[in-house]
């Protein structure tokens, strides 16, 4: 039986890390499904969707232990879809926020899609220097789940007024079912 996992793993960023953790998991008949990988600072972070046989599932940990001994940080999840019938009814939405940066934008945003019961589904953010001012730059990218009974403009004027909270600027654009990935 196929199981799916979520496996996250943490340490120092160096040349051959995707060729070595992703070898290794296809040694245990493992398939990524879904995945994100980033550079940070000097760190390189993994996070990825797997499915692998039920009995492989023990073997991931001794798997990736090479890694393990090198100081990179592994945790392993166990996840099941919840069925259809248990999750709310929603839409796809991107929000896009700009402006300068600043402690807390996150926090003002997520917590006013929150107070509204809309699910962060996928969030991705960076800062830039400004062109001429070399000022930071905030930039947000979510995908968002929004309750197809909430009425948008109640919902988006929340958002709106979190982003005025917060001084930067929020834009919102419906996905349809193909394009509700970042």
């Amino acid at each position: 039986m196929q199981v799916k996992a979520v496996v996250t793993l943490t340490g120092p960023d160096s040349v051959g890390i995707v060729d070595e953790i992703t070898g290794a998991l296809l040694d245990l008949n493992a398939n990524v499904e879904k995945s994100q990988m980033a550079h940070l600072g000097g760190e390189f972070a993994v996070l990825m969707l797997v499915s692998m046989p039920e009995e492989r599932l023990a073997a991931l940990d001794e798997g990736l232990d090479d890694l393990i001994r090198r100081g990179y940080k592994l945790t392993l999840t166990r996840t099941e879809e919840r069925p259809a019938a248990v999750r709310t009814r929603t839409s796809a939405y991107r929000v896009d926020v700009t402006g300068a940066d600043h402690e807390g934008i996150i926090h003002d945003i997520a917590h006013g899609l929150s107070e509204q019961g809309i699910n962060i589904e996928s969030m991705e953010t960076s800062t830039t220097p400004a062109p001429v001012s070399a000022t930071p730059l905030f930039a947000m990218r979510a995908v968002v789940a929004v309750p197809q009974d909430l009425a948008e403009e109640n919902w988006q004027s929340t958002l709106t007024e979190a982003a005025h909270q917060a001084g930067v600027d929020a834009s919102v654009v419906r996905l349809d079912d193909a394009a509700a990935a970042l």
